[in-house]
């Protein structure tokens, strides 16, 4: 009986030893963070240093299919959202680690019209990252309404 419950708290130990061990975010989860960190400080320019020099989309606002962005597109882009809705922001739900280059964000986007209609959005982003920068960018939410 000893020995079983002895076996059953090394057991219970190892499990929550991975368990917090899984709760130290990635460098791909990191980055994702700070993506987000700079999207709701409204800092483009910071926000498109973040990929690549030419990125894909594949983003509703882009229209169908994948887009090949610049960085000086990307800030343009964000600009005019940002024009759109001058409070726009983003709150992470979740990140997910899928493989070694892909991470993939849950997140609700608000923000205010300037006839002050507000909007709450969830989104879910695909990011491809290889050696620290972003390459792809697969954004996906109703755009219906």
């Amino acid at each position: 009986m000893k020995y079983l419950l002895t076996l059953a708290f090394a057991a219970f130990i190892l499990i929550n030893c991975n368990d917090r061990k899984s709760t130290v975010p990635t460098e791909n989860e990191k980055l994702g963070q700070q993506y987000f960190k700079h999207f709701n400080n409204h800092d483009w320019k910071k926000t498109a240093e973040m990929y690549t020099e030419t990125a894909e989309f594949k983003d509703p606002s882009l229209g169908k299919g994948i887009v090949k962005q610049s960085k000086q597109q990307i800030i343009d882009k964000y600009t005019a959202l940002n024009q759109m809705f001058p409070d726009v922001k983003d709150k992470i739900i979740k990140i997910y680690t899928s493989g070694d280059s892909n991470i993939i964000v849950e997140f609700v986007s608000t923000g205010t019209a300037p006839d002050n209609t507000t909007f709450e959005l969830p989104i879910c982003t695909i990011f491809t990252i290889e050696n620290g920068k972003i390459t792809k960018d697969f954004t996906y939410f109703d755009n219906f309404e």
